[in-house]
């Protein structure tokens, strides 16, 4: 197979042009967006260049402890991105967030390096960090979704929660429908991503490797693999986090704390 191409740091400094293009389009049709763009470009550089040294280190000295505390840090990151994503301010959700993306996003990196892929140790750090971060950079979206697709249905059909809890219902009867519209609009996502999997578009990492060399046969190997992972962990994660925000959503009385939506009745 071909030799990877070096890419220099002039020629990396030339990919900034893309970002001057969003720039100029943003002044042009005043979107306001010229800020966002210099800042998220310049964490883009930093992040991406620390996280390069980072690993660099991370793969010398291969201590299965300091991977597994690596991956909660970076799931407790992702966490915070999810409770800035969601604007609720009535139900806590930083702790449950991460208490259910640390345990679905753990057993599915472990499940996938150790059993799957086969790698020993199964926390070595060049799989286990890699495809573990897939897990959580794709997951989150899903999980922030979901969550916010939950409380926005437990508002606007409060009427019909009320009503059923005061027939008898619990809290998980009464909320049913709404935790599957939740879980239904996290994994929608996912799944979309399947079905275009090969056809509309090549995904980053079957393209990372075959930049890097690999033959595309196995390349789509690995890529089937982290496909189904990802739906995986999506519905896992979305699972757990929808189970334990929701119970946070109703009062010991089970009656529901959330206020409704303005104009209801």
């Amino acid at each position: 197979m071909s030799q990877v191409v070096h890419i220099s740091l002039w020629q990396l400094g030339l990919g900034t042009i893309f970002i001057l293009i969003a720039g100029a389009t943003s002044l042009i049709y005043k979107l306001g967006l010229e800020k966002d763009l210099f800042w998220g470009a310049v964490r883009t550089f930093a992040q991406l260049f620390l996280m390069g040294y980072a690993l660099t280190i991370i793969f010398t000295l291969n201590l299965g402890w300091m991977v597994l505390a690596i991956y909660a840090v970076m799931i407790g990151f992702a966490a915070l991105t999810v409770r800035g994503r969601v604007k609720e301010k009535q139900v806590p959700i930083l702790i449950p967030t991460f208490v259910s993306m640390l345990t679905s996003y753990m057993l599915v990196s472990i499940l996938i390096t150790g059993v799957i892929v086969g790698v020993d140790p199964w926390w070595q750090p060049r799989y286990f960090l890699t495809l573990g971060g897939m897990v959580v950079g794709n997951s989150m979206t899903a999980v922030a979704i979901s969550l916010e697709r939950l409380f926005a249905e437990l508002r606007q059909r409060s009427n019909e929660v009320e009503m059923m809890l005061c027939l008898g219902a619990d809290y998980k009867e009464a909320s049913h429908p709404m935790l599957a519209e939740a879980l239904k609009a996290g994994m929608i996502p996912s799944i979309n991503s399947m079905m275009g999997a090969g056809i509309v578009f090549i995904p980053g990492m079957m393209t990372g490797q075959i930049l890097a060399g690999a033959d595309p046969l196995e390349a789509i190997r690995y890529q089937i693999v982290v496909m189904l992972m990802l739906v995986g962990s999506t519905a896992l994660g979305s699972l757990l986090i929808t189970l334990l925000v929701r119970r946070k959503c109703f009062g010991a009385a089970q009656e529901l704390r959330l206020t409704k939506t303005k104009g209801l009745s």
